[in-house]
């Protein structure tokens, strides 16, 4: 039966069939109009009497008794002055007629036999049941996604949906339930290298400057990735992968998120952001998985199988991605359409968070509780699901992004055209530039300064006249031009962008201003709100931290001598182009695969120590750990088997922070990092008093700082709570216990075991 709501609004009001222009009232064209209205009317009062036939309902009947008067009301002389009036409300009429329909509907199959079998049962094994039908009786319409399931109002329906969709109500005994759906397992298909990028540029298509962009440099990169995955071949040849279903919903290029950032790409906007998109896009399409992207609500709704509405309801089938790439605004918007389903398969998600979120950000209670709430973070994640630019906290995932790596001619050719004076400014908005008068002239005179700020036709930035401005330049275009410059210049912001890496790989020194104090959410607009407590020393920490001189040199822009000796040094120092592995194609394809092959945060950890494994360790005490020779180290004992663990157990040095130091600090010093995974196998006693630790009391709590030793109560302290493991988290009254393990030069989120 064809519905009447469904007529009536797949049409705008202005559309509607009804609207007429006043200066053609009484001529034929009104006069056919008016037969329409008054044909439409028929029907609606033919439908009304079938249905009030079909229904014993007193309210229904009533309900048509009011409908039925209303309408008789228009029906009288004077139909033509009343036609605004129908047009402005026979869609509502139409919709309230559609839900007396299926009410009626749904009688029928009562008076069918079914009414006993309708009753709400009072099972001890399903207490909520009666309250869930209170409930749905006075909600199922606030969210379209209970009528999606077949809910149309009647006790029969709730009682469906709830014990088929929901598991609040026992199963009704006269539902047919003789061919119970059954899940098929997804067939294990080999992952295979790939190095056509052609079927990815089809899935990220067109329309967007910012999506422009993107395909600009996936093409780009083509060549650089295909290399790569050869190279990576013979190393993982051996290697059964098996294809993951991947699903990328970039959600702050959506239009519903705002997209601040596509109209902003030809006028000097952020990039970096989209670099990162385009090469996880990239990265996993090489791989050789299975890739679904999504820059739309609509599309999102789609790949997940949600049903329409507020996510009220919940998934019926198995979710169908082993993997979600997303960020902050599309995780937001995968909680809008999934609801509380997101809680049972939140475990697939991969957030991409350009400055990290730290773990008493991310508990949401904790959060709460110890003013750590934030305008993001507190998603209840296990922080590792949190994937960054920059290897900022190891609490984190590290994914970064590429750079383009030079082949033999193109390295000689630098080195032959390199211009001795000649500097380029980072920085293409005029904004960026205010306020560094004084340092321009100081450089001005030893170099020559070039910019490439944006500026609309007859309107030159206000920049100092001396500056040689290109204007924004393409991105081949801005390679050429770091190729002959001898310095990159930052001058404080954007912060940890991708463009220093890439003039440091084109054979620049980078220049960049110390921050004097640190930059923090405590102390600077732009880090207010971010989950992260992160002091930040300089425009780019990790090209000061993990690359430094000769290719970063990181002064205070203050200091005219400080700043004079640097600018001295970078004229008589020779660098050769420089990128960091973690920053090329085959390192990023290395990393990413290492994630997809072993990190799985779907299955509970096992409590650690298993029962009775104590029984097999060795030393009196019993322990598992051993300390290093000449050291106060503790490693895992090699004549103990190690629980499985990635990074694998061997990888790990366990140490006792000083008093008041962070994790990450701590490791740092031993030429280490710092590894989350490893807190659940050291949260116990045998690692303090292996470590010679005398606790005068255990106490086992939710803090951020645990597990620690209290300095003057000489108390332990493990961890309650698994989400709040944390290597940023320090306390001026506390020793931390510190999981550390080694890494790959050049490959830090990598142990020497991890691969």
């Amino acid at each position: 039966m064809t519905s009447l709501g469904g007529q009536f609004s797949a049409k705008r009001l202005g559309d509607s069939p009804f609207t007429i222009r006043t200066e053609v009232l009484g001529g034929l064209e009104s006069r056919g109009v008016l037969k329409k209205i008054s044909d439409m009317l028929e029907v609606i009062m033919k439908r009304i009497d079938n249905l009030s036939r079909a229904t014993g309902n007193t309210s229904h009947s009533h309900r048509l008794e009011e409908l039925s008067t209303a309408l008789d009301r228009w029906r009288p002389m004077g139909l033509v002055e009343r036609i605004q009036a129908i047009a402005q409300n026979v869609s509502d009429m139409a919709v309230k007629v559609e839900q007396i329909l299926q009410r009626s509907q749904s009688a029928s199959k009562v008076r069918d036999g079914l009414m006993g079998q309708c009753d709400v049962p009072k099972d001890p094994l399903y207490p909520d049941c009666p309250s869930k039908v209170d409930w749905m009786r006075a909600r199922w319409m606030s969210d379209p996604c209970y009528s999606f399931y077949g809910v149309d109002g009647s006790d029969c329906s709730f009682l469906i949906y709830l014990s088929e969709v929901e598991w609040f109500c026992p199963p009704l005994a006269w539902r047919n339930h003789s061919s119970t759906p059954t899940t098929h397992p997804v067939p294990h298909i080999q992952a295979s290298l790939r190095s056509d990028v052609g079927p990815l540029l089809e899935q990220v298509g067109t329309g967007k400057e910012s999506l422009s962009f993107m395909r600009r440099r996936i093409r780009r990169l083509a060549a650089q990735w295909a290399a790569a995955a050869r190279r990576l071949h013979t190393r993982l040849h051996s290697q059964d992968r098996e294809q993951k279903r991947v699903l990328v919903h970039v959600g702050f290029l959506t239009e519903e998120s705002g997209d601040m950032f596509s109209p902003k790409v030809l006028k000097g906007g952020p990039l970096g952001e989209m670099v990162q998109w385009a090469d996880i896009l990239t990265a996993l399409h090489v791989l050789g998985h299975s890739l679904r992207v999504s820059f739309s609500l609509k599309e999102l709704q789609g790949f997940l199988g949600v049903p329409p509405g507020r996510g009220s309801c919940p998934l019926t089938g198995a979710f169908p991605f082993d993997l979600v790439y997303t960020d902050y605004h599309g995780l937001q918007q995968i909680k809008k359409l999934m609801g509380l389903s997101l809680k049972k398969y939140r475990c697939h998600m991969r957030v991409i968070d350009t400055f990290g979120t730290e773990p008493a950000y991310n508990h949401d209670l904790y959060a709460t509780q110890h003013n750590y709430r934030s305008n993001w973070g507190y998603w209840n994640l296990n922080c590792r699901q949190y994937m960054t630019m920059f290897p900022h906290t190891p609490d984190n995932s590290f994914m970064g992004f590429v750079a383009e790596e030079l082949n033999e001619t193109e390295r000689r050719s630098i080195q032959r055209n390199k211009v001795t004076n000649m500097a380029v400014v980072y920085g293409k908005e005029p904004s960026m530039w205010k306020g560094k008068e004084n340092f321009l002239a100081v450089l001005n005179q030893h170099m020559e300064i070039h910019g490439t700020v944006y500026y609309e036709a007859q309107r030159p930035p206000e920049i100092p006249a001396f500056i040689k401005n290109h204007g924004l330049l393409p991105q081949h275009e801005l390679q050429q031009l770091l190729r002959k410059a001898k310095v990159f210049i930052g001058f404080g912001f954007p912060y940890e962008g991708p463009a220093p890496l890439e003039a440091i790989a084109n054979g620049c020194i980078f220049l960049q201003p110390k921050f004097q104090p640190p930059h923090s959410s405590l102390n600077h607009e732009f880090f207010r709100g971010k989950p992260t407590s992160r002091q930040v020393s300089s425009q780019h920490p990790y090209a000061e931290q993990y690359i430094g001189k000769p290719h970063v040199m990181t002064v205070d822009f203050n200091n005219s001598q400080e700043l004079e000796a640097a600018i001295q040094e970078i004229m008589r120092t020779k660098v050769e182009p420089y990128l960091p592995y973690e920053y090329t194609c085959e390192g990023m394809l290395e990393r990413l695969n290492a994630y997809i092959e072993h990190q799985d945060f779907c299955h509970p950890d096992v409590p650690f120590p298993p029962v009775n494994t104590s029984r097999s360790w060795p030393g009196n005490p019993p322990s598992p750990f051993t300390l290093l020779p000449n050291s106060s180290t503790l490693v895992w004992a090699p004549n103990v088997t190690a629980p499985p663990s990635w990074p694998p157990l061997s990888a790990m040095q366990l140490v006792l922070a000083p008093e008041g130091l962070s994790c990450v600090h701590t490791c740092q010093e031993e030429k280490l990092l710092c590894e989350p995974a490893f807190f659940p196998y050291v949260n116990n006693l045998q690692a303090f008093t292996t470590l010679q630790v005398q606790c005068e009391a255990l106490e086992v709590e939710v803090s951020h700082l645990y597990p620690a030793v209290s300095v003057e109560e000489a108390e332990c302290y493990l961890q309650k709570e698994p989400l709040l493991f944390s290597c940023v988290g320090a306390g001026p009254k506390h020793r931390r216990l510190c999981p550390c393990r080694d890494f790959i030069q050049g490959q830090q989120a990598l142990c020497r075991d991890c691969l």
